[in-house]
């Protein structure tokens, strides 16, 4: 195992043992640099490492921070935490990348097929408790709600149901649900998405789902259950979405 790595092992265990809790501030670079006796860059690699995996964020101008990513796994208990953090029986830590983090119009776009939504609701609401606590917002804060049906070629593939708080995320119109949010969370508002946890599970249908997803009440469905956090560690959205099994697939690149 190389240096930089190490380091990263030694932080990482820090954060898993409670060592280090959600938010707490890490020691500087050049602090560091003398507990570990390396150079900048060897941290800085560390440090990339981390990021890497979902496990801290660095804010610019004041120091790098563990997430608070454990949450949305400890209130499910032993269900599988990925995209961040992958949770098994073993302990281990996995990074996901998923085709999904760049947005079902990007995911889709240059395929040949049309793309399109129904938005069946686009709300401002006071944040519910549990919802509050995974967007580190207090309750009662006022968030965006929106449901809608993602399309191809007119055919439903998935239902989402997204909360994001209202201050983040200004000026976001029930138009723009029609295309893609993501999309003016990066062009319009200058945003960089970092990271998901992720929940997959599989879940039966709504009658009302079914209606919304053309299928039949009890179909099975993928669900994801996540956090978005951007680049500087802060939670812009929490949602659950379900997917048509046979509509769709979940592709996942997995960095030990």
């Amino acid at each position: 195992m190389l240096k930089y790595q190490a380091i990263a092992s030694d932080i990482q265990q820090s954060i898993e043992d409670g060592s280090l809790k959600p938010n707490d501030k890490l020691p500087t670079v050049v602090e560091l640099c003398d507990i570990y006796n390396v150079s900048k860059i060897t941290i800085k690699r560390s440090f990339d490492l981390l990021i890497e995996k979902g496990l801290i964020a660095s804010k610019r101008g004041s120091g790098t921070y563990v997430k608070n990513t454990g949450e949305l796994a400890e209130a499910r208990g032993s269900d599988l935490y990925i995209s961040g953090i992958d949770e098994s029986a073993s302990d281990s830590f996995t990074f996901t990348r998923s085709d999904r983090a760049r947005g079902f119009t990007a995911e889709h776009r240059g395929l040949g097929q049309e793309i399109s939504s129904v938005v069946y609701d686009f709300s401002i609401v006071p944040a519910p408790e549990d919802i509050a606590r995974h967007l580190n917002i207090q309750p009662d804060d006022f968030v965006y709600h929106h449901c809608r049906t993602r399309c191809l070629d007119g055919l439903p593939i998935v239902i989402e149901y997204t909360y994001m708080p209202l201050d983040l995320v200004p000026g976001l119109k029930k138009s723009q649900l029609y295309q893609s949010v993501y999309a003016y969370l990066r062009d319009v508002l200058g945003y960089k998405i970092s990271s998901f946890h992720r929940i997959i599970r599989a879940v039966a249908a709504t009658e009302e789902e079914a209606e919304r997803l053309e299928v039949a009440a009890g179909s099975p469905l993928l669900e994801l259950e996540q956090v978005g956090f951007l680049d500087d560690g802060t939670p812009f959205e929490y949602s659950v979405s379900r997917n048509v099994g046979d509509r769709s697939e979940l592709r996942d690149i997995n960095v030990v």
